[in-house]
């Protein structure tokens, strides 16, 4: 790769990775915001859990309807539209005074993250050499850690002092910088390359050519691997917080805590990264799921705070190097005119898991049910992802898109 095209890289990594990060950031706010609104608002269990569900619905929808777009207008017109809506949205929050409309809100941001996240990961595997492209991606996935520490510095800092309306003003204003170095972000070259006819294609049809029989089987696969990673991603980490305080810790101790096992989150981004293109990406998803899968177990049955804060911390390191691998191998299954609609349909689905894993939580604390019970069925969920990927997974590492 020649100097200009090293720099091209870069960039394109620079700028997608800003917005990947200030998406993390509102992800990661959520779940200390959801602990506030519980004091400030006086929100039982349930309500608690409807904030984090109605996100993922609008993640679901948005990953669906972006995806789709991204194969008709470009993924670059689709990167700078979900990051307005999630930018504005996000805003406009920190402003209202009733569940209902933040709740609103809180749809029409998912919308925008779950548009983006797709679509960001399908621009940069277009962009760059297969020899390079896992690596690449799951750095891009890196930036979602530096956005959630960030997100616990600022809810250690600021929400106990401030209150959750600074936070999330905090977290929505840089997102407005990444929108601006965006819109000179080159499109996808593949995207470009693409015969006009295969773009003007219907949304039903491109739909259809993803569960077309060359594609049928590894398409089983990724909708299992998404939903059973967005089901307990989105059950355990926006619970965290909250899940600390059930545990007997304060608010303040509760963040301070997260805040120590989101630092495993970049170790855990940088190993995945190392290994993905030396050993494949089957050996490294099943790896990290089966290291979630264990450390969910232990930090639910964790009864001192050494066990916690350790489990906690293997979670964080095991599940986030897990998701760098899924964003770099969902886009490697399909031809270009479809990838975006493959990738958006993928994570379409897995949103599902992303509704019912915090109203799980939510709805079985209310039960009375255990944390250990809880924590075991999410380690369940993340061990049948891994089976799907060893039993219905293609390797991709190095293999060229068409």
């Amino acid at each position: 790769m020649n100097t200009t095209q090293e720099i091209s890289k870069r960039k394109l990594l620079g700028i997608a990775g800003l917005g990947w990060m200030f998406d993390a950031m509102d992800v990661g706010i959520l779940s200390f915001i959801i602990a506030a609104l519980q004091k400030d608002w006086n929100l039982t269990t349930q309500q608690m859990a409807w904030i984090g569900s109605v996100n993922s619905i609008g993640m679901a929808v948005g990953a669906l309807v972006f995806g789709l777009m991204a194969d008709k207008v470009g993924r670059k017109q689709v990167f700078i539209i979900t990051l307005l809506l999630f930018s504005i949205g996000s805003g406009v929050s920190a402003f209202v005074t009733s569940l209902t409309l933040f709740l609103v809100l809180r749809f029409f941001i998912g919308a925008g993250l779950g548009g983006e996240l797709p679509v960001a990961s399908t621009l940069v595997s277009e962009s760059v050499p297969a020899n390079e492209r896992g690596r690449v991606v799951v750095l891009l996935e890196s930036f979602w850690a530096g956005g959630w520490l960030i997100a616990a510095l600022i809810s250690y800092f600021v929400i106990p002092n401030y209150g959750w309306q600074a936070a999330l003003l905090l977290s929505a204003l840089p997102a407005f910088y990444a929108l601006y170095l965006r819109l000179k972000l080159p499109d996808s070259p593949r995207f470009q390359a693409v015969n006009i006819s295969k773009q003007k294609e219907s949304s039903l049809t491109k739909m259809a050519k993803v569960w077309a029989k060359p594609y049928r089987k590894q398409t089983t696969m990724l909708w299992i691997l998404w939903f059973c990673i967005v089901f307990s991603y989105y059950g355990m980490f926006l619970w965290l917080p909250s899940v600390m305080v059930l545990k007997g810790f304060s608010l303040i101790k509760s963040f301070q805590y997260v805040l120590i096992m989101t630092l495993a989150q970049l170790p855990g981004y940088f190993i995945a990264a190392l290994l993905i293109e030396r050993v494949g990406r089957k050996f490294v998803l099943i790896t990290f799921l089966v290291g979630t899968a264990v450390s969910a177990y232990f930090f639910g049955n964790a009864d001192t705070l050494a066990l916690l804060l350790t489990s906690g911390i293997f979670l964080s390191f095991f599940n986030l190097g897990a998701w760098g691998a899924l964003y770099a191998y969902t886009p490697e299954h399909y031809p270009t005119e479809i990838r975006g609609t493959g990738a958006g349909l993928a994570a379409s689905f897995g949103r599902i898991g992303g509704i019912l894993g915090p109203l799980l939580i939510g709805y079985l604390v209310a039960a009375e049910v255990s944390i250990q019970s809880i924590f075991f069925i999410f380690a369940i969920a993340i061990i049948i992802g891994a089976l799907a990927v060893l039993f219905l997974g293609e390797e991709t590492r190095q293999k060229e898109l068409i």
